[in-house]
């Protein structure tokens, strides 16, 4: 579980890598190095796992994908050998039954010229030639259908013992080799099932002792020490406000608040800019922290809000700028794109830049309240005693001289400072022609290595530069872009 709640089940390597800390950072937390520790744990229970994935591959799912493939050359031979004696005994019967039916065409024909050569001696019309000749045609038809008869005969032996073969030896054999190749895959499957057992029980032991730290991981937070922690971080030091004293405006008293208290809770930068020349408590009586310390850390704090935001503010006008000369090569090559698609990207970075700019102003005013930009802040040897009366000969007060030559905060004119280039972070391969017609583009060849100084932003162009100096945007799609790591 990461500290915003979600559960991992799986990849626990990818985890790992993701929340660790970077180098150099201390937890001060219970509970983040307690994570930190988990993170370590599961890095090497995640090695663990992966041994086992790597013996099973090698020594497992290798080995069986190899036998699996001789099982299957094995299996096709032995049905290819039933297969064949099935077809010869198929063949064998096709022979008994041509024999078959060849020796009952011929009996007939016999019997015909049988009954042929009978009715002839019968008749009284008829010659001696022809009795002789039906006779002799009667005799050559009973001499084939014995031949047929015999040859039908032989042929009824041979398919009787192919048969008796075919069944009670071809058949069996076959469906003996397949079961014993079947035992022999099965066999060879439980020999992997134990081999799996061995390779997990095998790294157990290093499993159970990151489990072990896992678990006293767990045990070593201490939710009251980080809750103390956590005050002593972001605890204001100001002091509660007291209470107000009655005012009775029977006898004329001023409507103004009393002195003894604040009046309203305001923030700190708020009573700082609004009473730079009064003293006031910022921190308790018993503090050794001076109210310059706390003065310095909320200026800096502001500073860093008003970098952030001027670096987005940037982020957004460079892209204003994109959109802006994209629509432009749009509306003069309309066959590279519709420039009324590109209204709602426009709308959204203008109204960006909007919010961006007034929450700036926002933050500079309350810099300019805080003393900073151009406020003289300097530190004196004066503090504030315990009745908030200035201490001249104690250290750490505030001194409201606003001398220029002592401002902690300068600006200065960008106008006037040299623009340098700046550093590639990349480079491109041209793959077709750009003619770079349009404002803000620059031509480029088939083939060309251009240096990358600016990457896509979403809009499809990218800015380069030759050697030259020469800069200007690309199509995206038109160059293959390799950025420095």
């Amino acid at each position: 579980v990461d500290p915003s709640g979600t559960v991992f089940f799986l990849f626990p390597r990818n985890l790992s890598k993701k929340y660790s800390p970077k180098r150099g950072s201390k937890e001060e937390f219970s509970n983040h190095q307690a994570f930190l520790d988990i993170l370590n744990e599961m890095n090497d229970y995640a090695g663990q796992r992966e041994l086992i994935a790597e013996n099973m591959m090698i020594n497992i799912c290798i080995e069986l994908t190899k036998y699996l493939q001789e099982l299957k050359q094995e299996r096709k031979m032995h049905l290819s050998e039933a297969k064949k004696a099935q077809q010869y005994l198929e063949g064998t019967y096709k022979q008994l039954d041509n024999s078959k039916k060849r020796f009952e065409r011929e009996w007939r024909e016999a019997e015909k010229a049988a009954q042929y050569a009978e009715k002839t001696d019968q008749d009284l019309n008829a010659t001696k030639a022809d009795v002789e000749k039906a006779k002799q045609q009667a005799h050559m038809r009973t001499h084939i259908a014995e031949e047929c008869k015999n040859d039908y005969a032989s042929q009824l032996q041979k398919y009787n013992k192919e048969q008796n073969q075919f069944y009670f030896t071809d058949m069996p054999l076959s469906f003996n080799r397949l079961q014993d190749m079947d035992e022999r895959r099965i066999k060879k499957l439980a020999q992997g099932y134990v081999l799996f057992a061995d390779t997990e029980r095998h790294v157990m032991p290093i499993i159970g002792k990151c489990l072990e730290g896992i678990t006293r991981a767990g045990t070593n937070v201490n939710e009251r020490n980080d809750s103390v922690v956590l005050i002593e971080q972001h605890k204001s030091g100001f002091e509660r406000p007291g209470d107000l004293e009655f005012e009775d405006y029977s006898q004329g008293i001023n409507r103004a608040s009393s002195d003894s208290s604040l009046g309203t809770p305001k923030g700190p930068l708020e009573l700082l800019g609004k009473n730079k020349n009064k003293t006031f408590r910022l921190f308790n009586k018993k503090s050794k922290v001076g109210v310059a310390v706390c003065l310095c850390e909320s200026l800096k704090r502001l500073q860093q809000k008003i970098d952030d935001i001027s670096k987005e503010l940037q982020k957004e006008i460079d892209q204003s700028e994109a959109l802006g000369k994209m629509k432009d090569v749009y509306e003069k090559n309309p066959q590279m794109g519709d420039p009324a698609s590109l209204a709602p990207q426009i709308t959204q970075t203008a109204q960006n830049m909007e919010r961006l700019r007034g929450e700036l102003n926002k933050y500079e005013s309350w810099l300019a309240e805080a003393g900073g930009r151009g406020d003289s802040i300097r530190y004196s040897t004066h503090s504030l005693n315990n009745n908030g009366a200035h201490n001249p000969n104690s250290p750490g007060a505030i001194s409201d001289d606003t001398d220029s030559s002592q401002a902690i905060y300068t600006e200065f004119d960008d106008e006037f400072e040299e623009e340098e280039l700046a550093a590639p972070i990349g480079q491109c391969t041209a793959l077709y022609n750009f003619p770079g017609s349009s404002e803000g583009t620059i031509s480029m060849q088939e083939g060309e290595v251009l240096f990358v100084v600016e990457e896509d932003k979403g809009d499809g162009w990218t800015r380069v530069r030759r050697n030259n100096g020469d800069e200007g945007y690309i199509p995206t799609s038109y160059a293959t872009i390799t950025l420095n790591k």
